[in-house]
């Protein structure tokens, strides 16, 4: 990578459980190390899961990953909280964690933070929408407007999309109009392009990548993006 180049990564991590029956978070963070992003997001964190280990994993992942973090906990029982986490190797600012529920179907969160990179304010969004049509409709709007318009911007997650009558990505691509492509769902023998980082502007892009090696922890492919911000950032 270059000097003024971010490596952001998203995965749904499916409480390292749905491949990973051993709830082993060691192997979900020994395969983002391989990476080495400065920004992650993930999803479906799962301490309701914890099954005797006696590890949070929202408190695991944010020490083991980077300095700086957030988790937006979308339920949270007696047994424990699920959800998502931001993290960060960079300072983080105007952190907001924003509702995005549905009436009468499963909370749902999105991050937005500044980033505070070497090279320049980069503004990210982290969310995991809905599996109805309507749901994420709702749900598209209210991101577009969370995004704002700062220079750069990325926005990554699971978006639970497969339709195109009322899609998220053409709704998002509107906006943010450089995207990844990679099919990541079911990862064993991955047919859906669920887990996607969108990005303005669309040149910000450097590169892609997923990781099939993924399957034996997860039953979603992480996506891996390289964004340049040199000079986008100009006057930010």
């Amino acid at each position: 990578m270059s000097d003024a180049t971010v490596r952001v990564l998203t995965w749904n991590i499916h409480g390292s459980f749905g491949r990973n029956p051993r709830f082993d978070l060691t192997r979900v963070v020994e395969l983002i190390d391989r990476w080495d992003p400065q920004i992650v997001a993930l999803q479906e964190v799962d301490s309701r899961r914890d099954r005797g280990a006696g590890i949070n994993p929202f408190e695991f992942l944010q020490r083991e990953l980077g300095e700086h973090g957030i988790g937006a906990k979308s339920i949270t029982t007696d047994d424990g909280d699920y959800g998502q986490m931001l993290i960060s190797r960079w300072p983080m600012s105007d952190t907001v964690v924003h509702d995005l529920s549905y009436p009468e179907r499963e909370p749902r969160r999105a991050i937005a933070s500044r980033i505070e990179t070497p090279h320049g304010p980069l503004r990210i969004v982290a969310t995991h929408l809905g599996l109805s049509v309507h749901e994420r409709r709702a749900q598209t709007e209210k991101l577009i407007a969370i995004a704002g318009d700062e220079p750069v911007t990325i926005m990554m997650g699971d978006f639970n999309d497969w339709f195109w009558v009322g899609s998220v990505r053409k709704a998002l691509s509107r906006e943010l109009p450089g995207r990844t492509h990679f099919r990541t769902f079911p990862s064993i023998c991955p047919l859906l392009r669920l887990d996607r980082i969108y990005c303005r502007p669309r040149g910000a892009f450097v590169d892609c990548y997923t990781d099939r090696s993924a399957r034996a922890v997860s039953d979603h492919l992480p996506v891996i993006a390289d964004v340049t911000l040199n000079g986008v950032c100009l006057g930010a």
